[in-house]
Formats: structure tokens, sequence, C-alpha cells
């Protein structure tokens, strides 16, 4: 992982298993997602993270709607998992997947007991006209430092 303009990086070391660390981040991911980052208009019920390439990542609204806002690119329990960043400049689900960027996780022991995450979110600039804003979005206190400071907060809950 390595820093670039157009990618983000963030780290964080918690106190559990690198296997547990992957399982809290994948299965209990809308248990630290912002409940207001979302792109429907009803409240979020949950936020589901489908553990196999070719699986969605997507929240699901009060009232039924579905929103798929990232698609599973590698699944590989416990180190790594990738997926694409299927929202535009706009804050609006792209289509075009050429203009998607990705999220790469990556878990790595520091002892049995405590994990380092490295979370890169790279391409941006594949968004086309505006990406920066993806980039600033992401990359201030209220993107993924957000969510990893809540995922931590998440694994220290025993």
């Amino acid at each position: 992982m390595t820093e670039s303009p157009n990618a983000v990086l963030k780290t964080v070391v918690v106190d559990i298993p690198v296997d547990r660390a992957f399982e809290t981040f994948t299965a209990r991911l809308g248990d630290f997602k912002p409940p207001e980052h979302t792109l429907l208009t009803s409240p979020i019920v949950e936020t589901v993270f489908e553990p196999r390439v070719g699986g969605h990542i997507y929240d699901r609204g009060e009232d039924g709607s579905v929103c798929r806002w990232a698609r599973v690119l590698a699944y590989e329990p416990p180190t790594r998992v990738v997926f694409s960043w299927d929202i535009d400049p706009t804050w609006q689900v792209e289509t075009n997947l050429e203009n998607t960027s990705e999220v790469e996780v990556r878990f790595t022991a520091e002892s049995p007991e405590r994990t380092r995450l490295e979370l890169e979110h790279r391409n941006l600039d594949r968004h086309g006209p505006g990406w920066q804003s993806v980039r600033d979005g992401v990359s201030s206190p209220q993107g993924w430092q957000l969510y990893l400071d809540r995922y931590a907060a998440l694994t220290q809950v025993h």
C-alpha cells in the first residue's frame, strides 16, 4: 500500500486476534458504519456484507429499499478483502463500473492478540471529473477515519 494523490490510507491497531478482526470488519460492518452514510431516503435497518467474491455490500432501508454501493472483488479470510466503491463524485450510485475505485483492507497479526488493519482506498481518479471530492470525503475525519474509530471501539466490547 503506497501513498499517492489518488489514494487514501488509514491504519488502526486493535487488541483482538487477526481472524476475529477480519470477521468483525466483514460480518459486523453495519455495526460501525455510520447510519447517516447512506444513499437511501429511508433510514437504514441493516448494512449487509456478502462474504464472497461477487457478493455486494448494500444498505436496506426501513421501507424495504436496497442500495448496493459496493462489490466484493477479493475475499481472503483472515488477511485481506477488496471491494469496489460504486459511489460517484455527486454521492450517487455509479453504474459505469469503469468509473469506480477500490478499497483494500489488509489484516496483519502483530501478535496472537493484536491486529493491524490497513485500509487503502485507491484509484480514486477513476471516478472522473470531480474525483477529488470523493478523495476529500473519504479522507476527512467523517470518512474512513470515522469507520475505523467506530470499528476499534466495537472491538473493545467483549
